[in-house]
């Protein structure tokens, strides 16, 4: 069973393997310029130490085997026919007394003689003794011929020549054992000069490595933080052009990429900036005859009982439609504030529930509401703003949710949490992501009758700019819920270009705001 604190212990292995897998350029380079300096290093190393294994060898075996044979021509062949243990003890001691180095041992009959002492029978390998014994087939022909076979074996840890052979006819057996430790030391030495070299091939590629991505990646980083100044707004920012041709072709393409964004934004910002201008002029030429509008439609609604039943109720659609475009225009001037940058805030230390209280009995809702707001709750906000988004909330609560309405306050941390939530049906999984949007309305039914679908999104615009949030679900039990979240302490302090100058203003509907009703 595997002990679960092993997997922190493999965590930081995993995490370290995906760093290097999708590590900078930098490093890949160097990784790759070492790899086939490794590759081209290590087989070099290996072809040149095979290669000078195979003569150093080659080398010392033929020289011992050639004087081996050559002393058996001059000894055994001055060897009676059948010469006893004494003769052949002289004959390997004078076999061996070369400049070569190497022990010789003779074997005739029971006769077994070396020409140094630890050297037996038993150290020749049954191969090459399998060898020596068997007849020689190509060896026919001549009486004194005969065939030397050979073998590298290691003794006692020394790698050994082992040469044999058996003198024709039935002359003794003689073996030859040479020593290859020199040439060992001689190619270990080789394989650490080898090896060193291999090494300093490697610090050489990582070295040119280095140059070559500093040569590639300096413009690429250039162009790295003229992408990243360009995504930040500055579209004036252009790169030097310089180089290698591939990397003069790409600056120039940044530029001309960055000359044509810098055109369209311009020319998006000059329509936009008119669209808005459009917008916020025409909402200000309406608001004079829509003030005369307001005042005569007033009276016609005050009349509207002494009015002919004929006539009651159209004289009540042209009051109502000019409320609702009354409030359209404004809806419309608050939103090209907000895009504009020139909504303000009033900042003021108010009691939430004292706010909320305000909100609801302004609006005639007492009777509809749940109100569950503890006293105390002090928070630094813009009252009207609040109002505003308030009424949107509890208004489309009442509309389009139903009884019983519930109002919850509470702190979480350094956070004001506002939750609005109505008893109605909830609101449609398709539409949640849409409910802030502006003119969106859920039920198409209701399109042309009611609001003007700005309501949500000026609320939320509001909790916006106090750097709070507002966010739409459905709560467990059923209905929809709306969630205000505001900071306690505003981030927009005084001072702030979001702020606006000023002293505090009382709680309750101002601005744009109708004591009889919100936009949906």
């Amino acid at each position: 069973m595997t002990d679960s604190s092993e997997a922190p212990r493999r965590a930081p292995g995993r995490g370290l393997l995906r760093r290097l897998r999708t590590t900078s350029l930098r490093i890949r380079l160097i990784v790759v310029f070492a790899l086939v300096a490794l590759a081209a290093a290590v087989s070099v190393s290996g072809i040149a130490y095979w290669l000078n294994r195979d003569a150093v060898l080659k080398r010392t075996q033929d020289a011992a085997l050639s004087d081996f044979r050559s002393a058996l021509d001059r000894t055994i062949t001055d060897l009676p026919l059948q010469p006893d243990c004494d003769e052949l003890s002289q004959a390997a001691t004078l076999m061996a007394d070369t400049g070569l180095q190497y022990d010789v041992l003779l074997e005739q009959g029971s006769c077994v003689v070396s020409s140094a002492h630890g050297i037996s029978p038993s150290m020749v390998p049954a191969t090459l003794v399998a060898a020596v014994t068997r007849p020689c087939s190509y060896c026919a022909g001549s009486s004194g011929q005969y065939h030397l076979f050979w073998q590298r074996i290691t003794l006692n840890g020394t790698p050994t020549l082992v040469g044999g052979t058996e003198v024709q006819p039935g002359g003794p057996t003689a073996y030859m054992f040479k020593s290859l430790a020199d040439e060992r030391s001689d190619l270990d030495s080789l394989a650490w000069s080898l090896s060193i070299a291999t090494l300093l091939a490697l610090i050489g590629s990582a070295l040119l490595a280095q140059l070559a991505a500093a040569t590639v990646l300096r413009p690429v980083a250039r162009l790295g933080e003229a992408a990243r100044q360009l995504g930040a707004g500055r579209l004036d920012t252009r790169l030097e052009i310089s180089g290698a041709a591939e990397l003069a072709d790409l600056s120039q393409t940044f530029n001309q990429t960055a000359e044509a964004l810098q055109a369209q934004v311009e020319e998006l910002s000059a329509r936009e900036h008119a669209s808005r201008r459009f917008v916020a002029d025409m909402s200000h030429e309406l608001r004079t005859p829509l003030t005369a509008m307001t005042a005569v439609t007033d009276i016609l609604e005050d009349e509207a009982e002494s009015l002919d039943p004929m006539i009651a109720p159209a004289v009540r659609l042209v009051v109502n439609e000019t409320r609702r475009l009354t409030d359209l225009v404004e809806n419309l001037m608050e939103v090209t504030r907000f895009d504009a940058g020139t909504a303000k805030l009033v900042l003021d230390e108010v009691d939430v529930s004292d706010l909320i209280t305000s909100c609801i009995d302004t609006r005639a809702w007492l009777d509809a509401v749940e109100l569950d707001a503890p006293r105390g709750i002090v928070a630094r906000v813009d009252p009207r703003r609040v109002d505003v988004v308030l009424a949107n909330l509890i208004g489309n609560a009442l509309k389009h949710g139903g009884s019983p309405v519930r109002v919850q306050v509470r702190v979480e941390g350094a956070e004001l949490v506002v939750q609005v939530t109505d008893g109605g049906p909830g609101i449609p999984e398709e539409v949640l992501p849409h409910v802030f949007d502006r003119f969106f309305k859920a039920d198409a039914a209701r399109r042309r009758s009611e609001g003007s679908g700005l309501g949500l999104s000026i609320a939320s615009e509001n909790a916006r700019i106090h750097g709070g949030t507002i966010t739409a679900a459905n709560a467990p039990e059923g209905g929809a819920r709306f969630t205000l979240r505001l900071p306690m302490t505003s981030a927009v302090e005084p001072g702030h270009p979001l702020a606006a100058d000023g002293g505090p203003r009382p709680a309750g509907p101002a601005g744009t705001d109708r004591p009889k009703g919100t936009s949906a």
